[in-house]
């Protein structure tokens, strides 16, 4: 599982002109399953995201997390971030994982940041969408949860 969080002041995702997620303060979350994630793999991307500490104290050092500064999470389905454009210009998909393995991973990244506490908004998968965010920082953190990165 490979996931793209940027520290945002609000964002929002719109699909067809309707907003279907939106969040003030908080993470923007682009979430891709891969081919061979499981449980393991949400259970670790949601406490990863809930205690990320990339908020500022008020020292100015990063140490907070997004439960700490009361924040919320927005969360969007990106299939391309297991893109492989290493051969060619073309990026291959092979590694992302099928639907009806990822919409029950992402579902449970969901329910585990929400039991965390945390307000979560999602876009919604396999639509064509349209995010805006203001980012700040700007603070952008790329997590996998096989680690090769």
């Amino acid at each position: 599982m490979r996931a793209v969080a940027q520290r945002v002041g609000e964002a929002s995702v719109t699909v067809t002109d309707e907003l279907v997620g939106r969040i003030d303060h908080g993470l923007l979350v682009y979430l891709g399953v891969g081919r061979d994630d499981g449980a393991p793999d949400a259970a670790w991307m949601a406490q990863k995201l809930a205690g990320l500490r990339i908020f500022e104290d008020g020292h100015g050092k990063m140490s907070r997390s997004v439960r700490d500064v009361g924040g919320q999470v927005l969360l969007v389905s990106q299939f391309t971030l297991f893109g492989d454009a290493r051969s060619g210009l073309r990026p291959s998909f092979d590694g992302a994982a099928p639907p009806d393995v990822a919409v029950p991973l992402l579902d449970s990244v969901r329910a585990q940041l929400a039991a965390a506490g945390l307000v979560v908004a999602t876009g919604r998968f396999r639509a064509e969408m349209v995010v805006r965010a203001d980012v700040l920082g700007p603070v952008t953190i790329l997590l996998d949860s096989k680690k090769t990165f």
